[in-house]
C-alpha cells in the first residue's frame, strides 16, 4: 500500500479510536462492555458456533470490543489493528474488563512479520475491507495465519450497497454513484466526524478507501487455497447506511419505502482443507 495513503487511515483511525473509547454511543458502549454486554451480533454468534477454548485471531479489532466479546465466550484470543491508539485502548479495555487477551499493533500486510502463531479462527467484521488495497494478499495472509481445518469468518457490508450515494435525502433519485469494482487508485475523501457520533467534528483529515466486488472476496480466499463453507447475504445492515433507513425491532437497519429488496450485508465462512496425509 502507498505510505501517503497508509499514513493518513493511520492518523484518522487514532483519531477514531479516541472518539469511539471516550464517548458512549449506538456503535461503541465501553460502559455497557463492562457491565457484561457483548457486541456480538446473532448471526455471527449462530454461523461461527461455539468458540470454547479456539484460538482465535480477530483482524482490524479496533479497540477490542467484539475480540473482548470473543473471549467471553471462551476463545483464546488475539487482535491486531494498525492504529497505535486503539491497541493502548484495546488493552487498557482488557484490564478493566480482566479478561486475557493479546493486541498487537501491525497492518495486515506486514503481520506474517511479527506474528507467528497460526489459529483456529480468523475473524473480521462490518467495515474493514474498504481499508485494504490488496485482497489477493489479504487471503494467502488468513490462510498463512489458520491451522489445517481451521476457519475464516467475515461479516461485512455488502459491495453492491457501496454503489449508491449513502449521502443523499432524495430517495426517489438515488443515484449509482461509486463504481463497483476496485479500482488500482483509491478514492478519496475528507473526514471530519466520525459515523459512530452524529454531529461530532475534528480537523477534517484525508482518508483512502477501496471498493471491492464480491467475486474477488471470494476469489481471493479461493486462490489462497480456502474452501467456501456459505456466503449469505442479508437485507439488513447494523448501521443506518442510508437516510431512508430505519431500525427494528432486531436493532438491524433496512431501507423503508422500497419496491425491492437488495443486500445490505454478507457473511462467508472458509475452511483450510487439511491436507496431511494425502
Amino acid at each position: 500500500m502507498n505510505k501517503r495513503y497508509f499514513e493518513a487511515n493511520k492518523e484518522l483511525w487514532d483519531e477514531f479510536a479516541r472518539l469511539h473509547y471516550e464517548t458512549e454511543s449506538e456503535f461503541y458502549s465501553v460502559k455497557s462492555f463492562l457491565n457484561g454486554e457483548s457486541t456480538l451480533k446473532s448471526y455471527e454468534l449462530k454461523e461461527m458456533g461455539n468458540v470454547k477454548g479456539k484460538s482465535l485471531l480477530h483482524l482490524q479489532c479496533h479497540f477490542g470490543l467484539d475480540t473482548l466479546s470473543w473471549a467471553r465466550e471462551g476463545a483464546i484470543v488475539t487482535g491486531i489493528d494498525f492504529s497505535s491508539e486503539a491497541i493502548r485502548l484495546a488493552n487498557l479495555l482488557a484490564n478493566q474488563a480482566k479478561i486475557e487477551a493479546k493486541f498487537i499493533e501491525s497492518n495486515i500486510y506486514d503481520l506474517p512479520k511479527v506474528l507467528f502463531e497460526k489459529f483456529d479462527i480468523v475473524y473480521t467484521s462490518i467495515g474493514v475491507l474498504c481499508w485494504l488495497n490488496n485482497l489477493k494478499e489479504w487471503g494467502q495472509i488468513i490462510a498463512n495465519f489458520l491451522k489445517p481445518s481451521g476457519f475464516f469468518y467475515i461479516a461485512e457490508n455488502h459491495p453492491f450497497s457501496h454503489v449508491f450515494d449513502n449521502v443523499t435525502n432524495d430517495i426517489n433519485n438515488l443515484q449509482i454513484y461509486y463504481n463497483y469494482f476496485c479500482e488500482p487508485e483509491p478514492m478519496e475523501f475528507i473526514a471530519d466526524g466520525t459515523y459512530a457520533l452524529e454531529g461530532s467534528k475534528f480537523k477534517p483529515k484525508k482518508e483512502y478507501e477501496w471498493n471491492h466486488s464480491i467475486s474477488e472476496i471470494i476469489n481471493s480466499l479461493i486462490e489462497a487455497g480456502l474452501r467456501i463453507e456459505f456466503l449469505n447475504e442479508y437485507p439488513f445492515s447494523i448501521d443506518k447506511r442510508f437516510s431512508f433507513s430505519e431500525r427494528g425491532p432486531d436493532g438491524f437497519y433496512r431501507l423503508k419505502n422500497q419496491k425491492a429488496i437488495i443486500p445490505l450485508l454478507f457473511t462467508l465462512k472458509a475452511v483450510k482443507p487439511d491436507l496431511r496425509g494425502l
